[in-house]
């Protein structure tokens, strides 16, 4: 684990930093600058406009009192698509906007599904009496797992 930390922080930043240089070589610092700064720009609003769906399908799977795991996978691929779009580079940015694309996140979902599977899973009960009183549609989600109690279900008498 020190060895991919040591990675990620003191390597990638060195390789980013040389691929700017190389890139604001050929066609100039100001253009180099302005072409991280429209990237970031459509990036963000990719991320934005991944989340909000993502957000959706992980709503409509929730009422539908199914496990949303590849919904919540999806969340977390996004938000890390949108950190690495903040961050200056060329190489992240490039991340970024292959885990943003549907297609090729869904490759990554099934890797990071499978390797979640293999290590024994998440367990979850999903409970359809919800802080709307058992209305259809309304569920809370938690995990078994977890050293908490489950949580209290609201009383429906006044």
């Amino acid at each position: 684990m020190f060895v991919v930390l040591a990675v990620v922080f003191l390597l990638v930043p060195i390789v980013e930093i040389w691929v700017m240089l190389q890139v604001a070589h050929v066609i100039g610092v100001p253009e180099t600058i302005l072409l991280l700064i429209g990237i970031s720009v459509f990036g963000a609003w990719l991320a934005k406009m991944a989340g909000i769906g993502v957000l959706y399908r992980l709503q409509r799977t929730v009422r539908a009192g199914k496990v949303p795991s590849g919904d919540l996978v999806d969340g977390a691929l996004v938000l890390l698509a949108g950190a690495l779009m903040i961050t200056p580079g060329f190489l992240s940015d490039c991340l970024a906007i292959f885990l943003l694309l549907p297609p090729s996140r869904a490759v990554v979902r099934r890797i990071v599904l499978r390797h979640i599977r293999a290590r024994g899973g998440l367990l979850f009960q999903v409970i359809n009496t919800g802080p709307r009183g058992g209305q259809p549609g309304a569920s809370d989600v938690w995990d078994v797992e977890s050293w908490e109690d489950p949580p209290e279900r609201p009383s429906l008498e006044p």
